[in-house]
């Protein structure tokens, strides 16, 4: 049987032998992207029997060495444990829907090959896979960042032909490797003193070498290490989002790719930060050195710049008039609630007290939990703006308008992950959500800061709400622009194709289910937290097992201290639903419909629509001073080559 290690590289190789045949085959983009779905789904395949393994019989005791030249500090070392195998089925379970709408998607890019789209997107699947199992800290950490950050920039930079594309790109790549220089000065740090501090002589890059060394580092290279663990924040607080850096270069990117990559990039590629920041703080520091390791300061900086990401970037969301712009700030206040939960566990973790480490626990599951969610909604999201963009041909949101008479099935999945990124009930997002809710605010009595990073974080949330009434409403709801009149007159139909309403439809249905069922995602990430045992604080985390989870009752927490039952939350308001249409439907009273009168005054216009740009002005101009408007060459109107009427 493969092993979860062979399965990982099995996975990486098809992907290059993949990028290398869907070049040849790039004349025929129809060919190429069937051929590049078809290697997707197969290396999905393969990540899931490796998450399935590790999650039901346990993970390798040891990593799997692939190569090394020791004399260099250099292997390609891989191992698959709990916390690998959820970023691992995350970034399969996005990255099949997105290749399967890419196939049509793409099609209709009449002035560009898609030579520079399929290959970069199966290497930039393949680095992703390798950049969150690797144990190498150096070399291949390296080699599989470039791998993402190179077909990433290609991938950005595809519409090559408008000059804001290919400076959003560079923007990417220039941040991208100052995030690899940053991490890997830390990891050299840590490596290089490490090893003269204990003499150890082994693989000075491995990641169970440097932290073998870390006890003796911590005691008596305290501020060698604290810089270390400053640029890993740094670094993977760039790769991730996270404010101040998220501003520079991920508002500009995700507009700019294409859609499926843009659901790739915010769904998958900036968790790799997370990831990355997770396993360092949490999992790199052994045992033994927990006295010297200032974890709970270390937990109050990722909570409170966690607090400020989420809330800086909802709020210039708020602002914005493009729809996948919008999508893109809210990436970055979405990394924000993820960091903070992650930091209350950090905070948490070195506190005595029998509930101290269930509430670390608690911050973590539900910062996990929100990896997954952020990547369902969030590519969902994406593709749902590729269908707008598809249909209508701009971006802008205030020349879009009853999309939901031409568009009803996107419609439907563009409100639900609406509802879900907002965290309404029901809904995956709530449910992550109130989980770092619960830790901050119970765990508040020993880090009194977490009230107040807690209060902000459920107000912005209701200021995410407001945001997506905005998307949601002036797309669909509101009344038909001239735009999508005339787009539907030439046009006839404005529903895209089953191919891309189908992986639409997948991503909904799994935010509705880990919504009303959330007990499967919990229980999934406390085996991941049994499978991760093996290193830093894994062990506490997987013992702690906060949260009594059943799929019908919900979720109990801390005996009872937090409680939610969606099932039966659910079936209150669908028997509310149903009492309310039979008393609406008693009195008989007849409906019609009609046009708005102006009064006489005026014709029926666009101008007198109530579009994007007017919602929240007073919130705007209070807030101005956040920043977060486009520069002028972002425009007003976006056309893109796969919404003209003749390239169908």
């Amino acid at each position: 049987m493969m092993t979860p290690e062979k399965a990982v590289v099995a996975s990486i190789l098809l992907c290059m032998a993949g990028a290398a045949l869907t070049l040849l085959v790039s004349r025929n983009k129809t060919v190429a992207g069937w051929l590049a779905f078809i290697v997707t789904a197969a290396t999905a395949g393969l990540i899931f029997s490796a998450v399935a393994h590790v999650l039901t019989v346990g993970p390798s005791p040891h990593p799997a060495a692939f190569w090394a030249m020791p004399r260099f500090g250099f292997a390609l070392r891989i191992h698959v444990d709990g916390l690998t195998a959820l970023f691992l089925m995350l970034t399969a379970l996005i990255a099949v829907p997105a290749a399967f709408y890419s196939i049509t998607y793409m099609r209709h890019y009449e002035d560009y090959s898609v030579a520079r789209y399929y290959p970069n997107f199966l290497l930039f699947l393949a680095a992703m896979y390798g950049l969150v199992s690797t144990t190498d800290m150096m070399w291949f950490f390296f080699i599989f960042w470039q791998m993402m950050t190179l077909p990433g920039y290609a991938l950005i930079r595809f519409e090559n032909k408008k000059p804001e594309n290919i400076r959003a790109a560079n923007k990417y790549l220039i941040m991208m490797q100052i995030a690899c220089v940053a991490t890997m000065i830390g990891a050299e740090l840590l490596a290089v003193t490490g090893a003269s501090v204990s003499g150890s002589a082994a693989l000075k890059y491995d990641f169970d070498t440097v932290s073998a060394n870390l006890p003796a580092m911590l005691a008596t290279r305290s501020g060698v290490t604290a810089l270390a663990f400053a640029l890993f924040l740094v670094g993977f607080g760039i790769k991730m989002g996270m404010w101040p850096f998220g501003q520079i270069w991920l508002p500009d990117a995700h507009p700019a790719a294409p859609s499926p990559v843009s659901a790739m990039l915010s769904g998958v590629m900036i968790k790799t930060g997370v990831y990355g920041l997770m396993r360092y703080f949490l999992w790199l520091v052994p045992p033994a050195a927990v006295a010297d390791y200032p974890l709970a300061k270390w937990g109050c900086v990722v909570a409170v710049l966690g607090t400020i990401t989420l809330f800086t970037g909802t709020m210039q969301a708020l602002r914005q008039e493009q729809s996948k712009r919008l999508l893109a700030f809210h990436s970055i206040g979405q990394i924000g609630y993820i960091l903070l939960g992650t930091g209350a566990c950090m905070a948490l973790l070195p506190v005595a007290g029998p509930n101290a480490a269930a509430l670390a626990t608690i911050g973590l599951f539900g910062a996990l939990f929100h990896v997954l969610n952020h990547g369902l909604f969030k590519g969902l999201l994406f593709l749902n703006a590729g269908s707008m963009l598809h249909a209508t041909g701009t971006q802008d949101l205030n020349k879009m308008g009853g999309l939901i008479k031409f568009m009803p099935l996107t419609a439907i999945t563009a409100m639900i992950a609406s509802f879900s990124i907002s965290g309404v009930p029901l809904f995956n997002g709530f449910v992550s959500k109130w989980s770092i809710y619960v830790a901050a605010v119970q765990g508040s009595g020993s880090a009194k800061y977490l009230a107040v990073c807690a209060v902000i974080a459920i107000l912005t949330s209701a200021l995410t709400l407001a945001s997506f009434i905005k998307f949601f409403g002036v797309s669909f709801l509101s009344r038909t622009s001239k735009l999508v009149t005339a787009q539907a007159a030439k046009r006839g139909r404005l529903e895209v194709g089953w191919m891309m309403q189908l992986p639409q439809v997948v991503l909904a249905f799994f935010c509705v289910l880990l919504g009303v069922l959330p007990a499967i995602a919990f229980n999934l990430i406390q085996s991941a937290m049994n499978a991760s045992q093996q290193q830093g604080f894994g062990a506490l985390l997987a013992k702690a097992a906060p949260m009594a989870g059943d799929p019908l009752r919900g979720l109990e927490e801390l005996n009872s201290a937090a409680l939610f039952a969606p099932v039966a939350l659910a079936v209150v308001l669908g028997l509310a639903f149903v009492v309310t249409r039979f008393v609406s439907k008693l009195g008989s009273a007849p409906r019609r419909a009609d046009v708005p009168w102006f009064c006489g005054y005026v014709l029926e216009a666009d101008c007198h629509r109530y579009g994007a740009h007017n919602f929240y002005g007073e919130i705007k101009r209070y807030f101005h001073w956040l920043g977060g408007m486009p520069s002028s060459h972002h425009g007003t109107s976006r056309t893109h080559s796969v919404s003209q009427p003749h390239s169908h």
